[in-house]
């Protein structure tokens, strides 16, 4: 089953990386079985503690979003998060021949590689259930940071290719990571100008 991977990569992650590998699931059943199910944990979690739970800042009295303000946000986030896997894994397949993986191996390993090496950011989002700002930065911050060790990890494994090609090939890719983030980020500021900005709650 496709969900065992994701606590293989905390326990043993260079043999469930050999094993993801040898798998070869197809992009489709990856994101429907994998990506899908997982993604939606922070969304969920985040609409639970800004809708029901709400936080405080310092001092400062319980703040909420309204119900339909936090849905909308929720839904948003999870449909970005979705693009975002994509489109690394897209940046793993693009970037493949330049960094010396065979062309066979290109179309759904770098799906999976960019799947896998996100699953601590998905599991993160249990975090948004305390709704702490400072604790929430610090959990996906580590998230973060075991995300890009796992897919430094996982290149020379799952591509086929050198490690010493490895380093290189994970920085142009944390590169691109970063590009898809501020893109998040800018096309969350237009959202909110069209309508679909948070609506708070004083609590």
């Amino acid at each position: 089953m496709l969900l065992n991977h994701a606590f293989g990569l905390f326990t043993h992650p260079d043999s469930e990386w050999a094993a993801i590998r040898k798998e070869k699931a197809p992009p489709r059943r990856l994101y429907v079985a994998y990506v899908l199910v997982l993604a939606a944990i922070g969304p969920f979690c985040a609409y639970i503690s800004t809708a029901h739970f709400g936080w405080t800042v310092g001092n400062e009295r319980l703040i909420k979003f309204t119900e339909i303000s936090a849905m909308q946000l929720s839904v948003l986030t999870y449909l970005a998060i979705l693009v975002g896997v994509f489109a690394l894994g897209y940046a793993v397949n693009w970037m493949a021949k330049t960094y010396g993986a065979r062309e066979e191996q290109v179309p759904s390993r770098g799906i999976a590689l960019a799947s896998y090496s996100c699953t601590p950011l998905f599991l993160a989002g249990f975090a948004l259930l305390y709704p702490s700002p400072w604790f929430n930065v610090i959990v996906f911050l580590l998230a973060a940071c075991y995300g890009a060790w796992l897919m430094f990890d996982g290149l020379p494994i799952v591509m086929g290719i050198p490690k010493d090609q490895a380093l290189m090939y994970s920085g142009a890719l944390l590169t691109v990571a970063l590009v898809i983030m501020v893109s998040t980020r800018v096309g969350s500021v237009i959202l909110w100008n069209y309508g679909f900005g948070p609506v708070y709650v004083n609590g």
